[in-house]
């Protein structure tokens, strides 16, 4: 059984306050882009107590630590405790770049919590997968309904947003920069906002620019200067609004439907996504 787990893009982002346990709370909106990875399920042929529980293989984009710490993995295991799963054989195919501020890791592990779901009859909820997503990762648990969603807390409070950005384009750009969380909160001065995202998302697309903001621009921008380059480039080239998703370090620009895509040169190891918003 195969899936293909999507992308998101963060539409604003602001750290809100600090809390006592050393998090942050934020308010961002989730929104799904239909850039996809590739993942596969098999059962083993001949399964024994010799065969591994989990043998996962890795093609694509390099992923970086071990299959034991990939999420997909620890989705598996996850369940596995609650449901004795049979030994498998899992094929994930990367085309979402990591450490982009896209919700790759995250959108594999909730898409594996499904694909189980579905294969083994398990009959869990979206509620119940929820919960089971949540442990994994903030944002992981966006991913099991994957409609644009109005996230407080850690990331990890959703409520519904009525929004459609249906047939907008979308250009998306990583270039090959790295950025740690720990550099993007490095100069974070957490600030409660005098009008919620949730408010402001209501605007008119062509006015969001002055409104919604990523507040990791100003911490990422002066130590990355290629990132806000883009952004800026984006904007020269007629985007409607622009911005850096997540943490970074990709930028992206929204089109109207008939306005021509731009195209940049960029070296080959500069990440392009080119797609329409179907949502």
């Amino acid at each position: 059984m195969i899936t293909f787990p999507n992308a998101k893009i963060n539409l604003g982002l602001r750290i809100t306050e600090k809390r006592s346990d050393g998090y942050h709370n934020l308010e961002t909106i989730f929104y799904p882009v239909a850039l996809e990875d590739a993942l596969e399920i098999q059962e083993h042929a001949e399964p024994d107590s010799n065969i591994s529980k989990v043998d996962l293989h890795i093609s694509g984009m390099k992923v970086e630590g071990s299959p034991e710490d990939n999420l997909v993995v620890k989705a598996y295991r996850l369940l596995d405790e609650h449901f004795q799963l049979p030994p498998i054989k899992i094929f994930l195919h990367k085309h979402i770049p990591s450490g982009a501020g896209l919700g790759g890791g995250s959108s594999d592990a909730a898409s594996m919590l499904k694909l189980l779901n579905n294969y083994y009859s398990l009959c869990l909820s979206d509620n119940q997968l929820e919960a089971y997503a949540s442990k994994l990762g903030a944002d992981c648990a966006f991913f099991i309904r994957n409609t644009p969603t109005f996230a407080e807390g850690i990331g990890n409070i959703f409520s519904p947003v009525d929004l459609s950005l249906k047939g907008y384009q979308i250009l998306l750009i990583q270039p090959d920069v790295f950025v740690s969380t720990r550099e993007a909160f490095s100069q974070i001065r957490p600030c409660r906002p005098t009008c919620s995202l949730k408010e402001l998302i209501k605007f008119p697309i062509d006015e969001w620019k002055d409104y919604i903001v990523n507040d990791f621009e100003a911490s990422v921008f002066p130590q990355h200067p290629t990132i806000g380059q883009i952004k800026e480039e984006l904007y020269r080239n007629g985007a409607i609004y622009a911005s850096m998703s997540g943490s970074g370090s990709s930028v992206f620009g929204l089109f109207t439907p008939d306005k021509p895509l731009p195209d940049f040169s960029f070296d080959s190891k500069t990440f392009c996504y080119k797609g329409l918003l179907t949502q």
